[in-house]
């Protein structure tokens, strides 16, 4: 009897938190549990955007429910990721550090960008279309609009601005006027603007819509009107009938639920700016989204293809020297089997490694000079499909640091949160890198790697050492530099 094992997608949103389970049978996704709770993060950010203790215990009591359900998965079947509110909250770190006490999974925090993507894969593995698709996103904090056709996108965006957020600033009594709603869609078209004439430019035949804000709308739409489709009119209708309500209390419609009304307003008026920016003639409901795409990629084995094709992509568009880049991945190939053991790396950790080989002389395009600077402002600012931003942090610091002063001043605190297991890896992409300095295989020395918890022996072959004094001179100069990571490179003395 075939069996098929389960696998989970978790989805930290600003409004709400998502729990998905599904199998893969003969290709398809089969879903078999589905779990939502209001937790209302983006309400609990004050004014400098620390997170509220209330916010972080209802986050904290859900996720310890959505352990119970997961109990019986391993780290590998269950992906989370947290969205706008937990990217942007201050206080981020104090949060990870009490969700790690109560839920055993590991938390990413993705990039605006990132989440676009996701929201795409979702839709188009649900709706196969010949069509070029626009595809709009409205969660608690912010807004995803992605152009793409079948499974690539074309254009990604995530705006700050979501039906939390904005009902909180124009509608926090639940009191829905004219003259608010007017206030609150040209908040929500100032901030459309920026990209409406590229998205415009770009075009597409279709308009899908996802989330629970633009579900809510097509329900009401189909209650109200027997309207299928959004448009800007259905829109402008259902607006009139809030006003005219003057509270969501009194509508008693049955596509409105009590839990939307303190964000349907600022939703409504978010939908309506993008229709009038973008100029859409109508828009059909998907109820596929983030958490569909991200079980899509876990079914397909796909996280680490994604990544690789973006490294490829950034360093094809930076015209990188491939062969160079190469020759580095094959050291630190070896380096990584010498020491892995002592020092517990994974296969992640030598995929990050190898991404930073082949990507650490982007900065040649701006200057010679200050070239891992540039390298590193880059990496970090690039888009990177695929990658988290805890990944591209800590790709962009190793790239920023591969050579000359290392600077904890300029570590980010998530560098500084396990700085042991950075130097760990900087360390043995600096050497990598300096071993082909001169960029000619055939003078690569052979040598051994020894590690102990802060320390590396470097050993190369007899008298090897005494011949290049250069490269003597260059490692006593790293032998400096490492002190900063408290780290110590030990090798023969010459002479």
């Amino acid at each position: 009897m075939t069996t098929y094992p389960s696998i989970a997608a978790v989805d930290l949103g600003s409004n709400s938190f998502h729990l998905v389970v599904a199998r893969e049978v003969d290709g398809r996704l089969q879903l078999l549990h589905k779990e939502k709770q209001r937790v209302f993060l983006a309400a609990g950010l004050d004014e400098q955007f620390n997170l509220s203790e209330e916010a972080i215990e209802r986050a904290l009591h859900v996720l310890q429910q959505f352990a119970a359900t997961l109990q019986d998965f391993d780290k590998h079947s269950v992906q989370v990721v947290a969205t706008y509110t937990l990217r942007n909250c201050r206080n981020i770190r104090d949060f990870l550090a009490r969700a790690k006490k109560v839920f055993p999974f590991k938390i990413n925090v993705i990039s605006g960008q990132e989440e676009a993507r996701l929201i795409y894969q979702g839709v188009a593995n649900h709706i196969h279309s010949e069509d070029n698709r626009l595809v709009i996103d409205i969660g608690g904090g912010s807004t995803e609009l992605i152009i793409g056709k079948h499974l690539d996108h074309k254009l990604l965006t995530s705006r700050n601005i979501g039906c939390v957020t904005l009902s909180n600033g124009y509608f926090q009594d639940l009191k829905m006027t004219a003259k608010r709603f007017a206030k609150a869609e040209i908040k929500a078209e100032q901030n459309i603007e920026a990209i409406s004439a590229s998205y415009r430019k770009a075009g597409w035949q279709t308009c899908i819509g996802t989330s629970g804000t633009i579900k809510t709308l097509s329900a009401i739409a189909q209650e109200l009107f027997a309207q299928d489709t959004l448009t800007l009119a259905v829109l402008e209708q259902i607006k009139q009938r809030l006003i005219e309500a003057d509270s969501p209390h009194t509508l008693n419609l049955k596509a409105l639920p009590e839990e939307r009304y303190a964000s349907i307003a600022g939703g409504l008026a978010i939908l309506i700016g993008a229709f009038r920016q973008l100029n859409i003639d109508e828009l059909t409901y998907c109820d596929n989204s983030l958490r569909e795409g991200l079980l899509q990629e876990m079914a397909q084995n796909d996280e680490f293809d994604i990544r690789t094709r973006t490294i490829s992509a950034v360093g094809d568009h930076y015209a990188v020297d491939k062969q160079h880049a190469e020759h580095i991945c094959e050291t630190l190939n070896q380096m990584v089997d010498m020491v892995r053991q002592n020092w517990a790396l994974s296969e992640f950790d030598l995929q990050m490694l190898r991404w930073a080989a082949r990507l650490h002389e982007v900065g040649l395009a701006i200057n010679s000079s200050g070239i891992h600077k540039h390298s590193g402002y880059i990496v970090l600012n690039a888009q990177l499909p695929g990658f988290t931003q805890e990944q591209q942090q800590l790709l962009g610091t190793l790239i920023r640091f591969h050579r000359k002063k290392i600077k904890r001043t300029e570590l980010s605190t998530m560098v500084e949160a396990d700085l042991t297991h950075f130097a760990r890896l900087l360390t043995l992409l600096r050497l990598a890198i300096l071993v082909h300095q001169k960029r000619q295989i055939d003078q690569v020395a052979k040598f051994t790697l020894e590690a102990m918890d802060d320390s590396l022996l470097l050993t190369f072959e007899p008298d090897w050492l005494a011949q290049h004094s250069l490269f003597v001179a260059d490692l006593q100069q790293e032998q400096a530099y490492w002190k900063t990571l408290n780290m110590t490179l030990m090798f023969p003395s010459v002479g």
